[in-house]
């Protein structure tokens, strides 16, 4: 019985990082339907890519920094429980991954290839673990601290803080240091359209990261015997939720409404196992909402050139969610209780400093030594033929 209740928790936690795994398609092809079409290829090769040097760094470095383990010894004792500690790295390194996944968007169109991937190997190792491991494996006395203070932990289940948060902060410095796309913004302070360049591919890639989303947050449990029917529904209430919410603010709009269901689900990670489904509903209302409208402000008001809107979306959405935890969580709203709104606030605005702080330096410094964008002309053709030397559809006929 032990043996199969090992090897059950094994297969649990792998299918959650094989459905997680698909979400980087999902954050490919919402990349590559938002951008233009002179920048559809660099926008497959970029999630691919930083989701291969995550791999690597993160098995080396990251995860040691946020649990203290490591892989340096032999397979038999690796093997051991079935692989469950390897295949729980494979499914923590597809939240890693996630991080450069989410910045990828906001800089899209006008970054360069290598230095993103340095940023990538920097974040993924270091900025981000330290944090996951503050937070999930309790490092450094900040959770005990937070309990002992205010009668309970920060509580992020799913990462609404800990994984959408930190990497929507870390890419505010980032697109704010590399500077808006070429003629985004006039000089008579109108704005220039950039449209999407393909709806349907910005919507396959909102429907694919809705479904491995529930694997996202329910394989959070980690083992086959914590898991809850609480987590998916509350995962489905709040993903509808930012999906008629985001109908409604954005009047229509099909960018809006395909990551209006993205805003819900970011916000309703956190709290996502102690919510009442009605709660989970009404935190993805507000995610929705507040997406469109704080998208609207960054691109047209405070002329801040992120791409995806990836700050909105996962930043602060993520920000909402580790709060409305500690609102929607409680007993009072229909919650299961066991959570503090201080702590909750604590424990968010811990995140957003250490991202930003993180964002700044990492990006700052590349940014000093190897530059963070390609030149006019680069950016004029379009990073497909800078970097890649193909187009999304070449246009190429052989004469006899």
């Amino acid at each position: 019985m032990d043996a199969l209740k090992q090897g059950a928790d094994a297969l649990f936690i792998l299918l959650g990082g094989i459905m997680v795994l698909a979400m980087h398609a999902g954050f490919a092809f919402l990349e590559l339907g938002t951008v233009r079409k002179k920048n559809q290829v660099n926008a497959l090769v970029k999630i691919l890519v930083d989701f291969s040097v995550s791999t690597v760094v993160y098995f080396l470095v990251g995860y040691g920094v946020a649990y203290g383990t490591h892989f340096f010894i032999g397979a038999e004792q690796l093997a051991q429980q079935n692989g469950y500690e390897l295949v729980k790295f494979f499914f923590l390194l597809t939240f890693a991954a996630a991080i450069p996944a989410i910045i990828s968007g906001g800089i899209a169109e006008r970054a360069k290839f290598w230095p993103q991937l340095m940023a990538t190997a920097v974040v993924v190792g270091l900025i981000y673990p330290f944090f996951e491991g503050v937070i999930w494996n309790g490092n450094f006395g900040f959770q005990s601290w937070l309990e002992a203070q205010f009668g309970a932990s920060f509580h992020d289940f799913a990462g609404s803080v800990v994984v959408h948060g930190v990497g929507g902060w870390i890419a505010l410095p980032a697109v704010m240091l590399l500077g808006a796309r070429y003629n985004r913004y006039r000089k008579d302070g109108s704005l220039s359209a950039h449209p999407p360049s393909s709806i349907p591919f910005l919507a396959l890639g909102a429907w694919i990261l809705c479904v491995g989303w529930f694997g996202f947050n329910v394989m959070s449990a980690q083992r086959l015997e914590n898991i809850s029917g609480l987590v998916a529904v509350n995962s489905l209430m709040a993903m509808v939720g930012g999906t008629l919410a985001a109908l409604i603010a954005g009047k229509n709009d099909p960018g809006f409404v395909h990551n209006g269901p993205l805003a819900g689900l970011v916000a309703v990670c956190a709290g996502s196992d102690i919510m009442h489904p009605l709660g989970a509903l009404a935190v993805g209302m507000v995610a929705g909402g507040l997406f469109v409208w704080l998208f609207t402000r960054v691109q047209n008001s405070w002329k801040i050139d992120d791409v995806l809107g990836v700050w909105p979306l996962h930043g602060l959405c993520g920000t909402w969610g580790g709060i409305a935890a500690g609102i929607f969580g409680s007993e009072a709203f229909g919650g299961l209780g066991g959570v503090s709104f201080i702590s909750q606030l604590i424990g968010t605005a811990a995140g957003v400093l250490w991202a930003l702080v993180g964002g700044f330096l990492v990006y700052g410094i590349l940014r000093a030594t190897l530059g963070l964008r390609l030149s006019p002309e680069e950016e004029y053709d379009g990073a497909d033929l800078s970097i890649h030397q193909i187009s999304a559809t070449p246009e190429r006929e052989t004469t006899w």
